[in-house]
């Protein structure tokens, strides 16, 4: 099997790799803590705060800061 005689440049293969990327949308997953919602898998959910069925922000506390 024939080896290449030089090392390819870094420009020629970021040229090739452009073409390489998702051909999907982020999963969007229903949110099960507000009701009608819909969510991105593996983030916290805006509305109540919460990831994986737990309190990870406190969304009352966070909107008090931000006035």
């Amino acid at each position: 099997m024939p080896l290449p005689k030089r090392r390819h440049s870094n420009q020629r293969t970021r040229k090739r790799r452009t073409h390489y990327k998702l051909s999907h949308h982020p999963a969007i997953v229903p949110s099960f803590e507000s009701p009608g919602g819909v969510s991105l898998l593996h983030h916290v959910d805006q509305a109540t705060g919460r990831y994986k069925g737990r309190q990870v922000f406190d969304m009352q506390e966070d909107s008090a800061a931000g006035q």
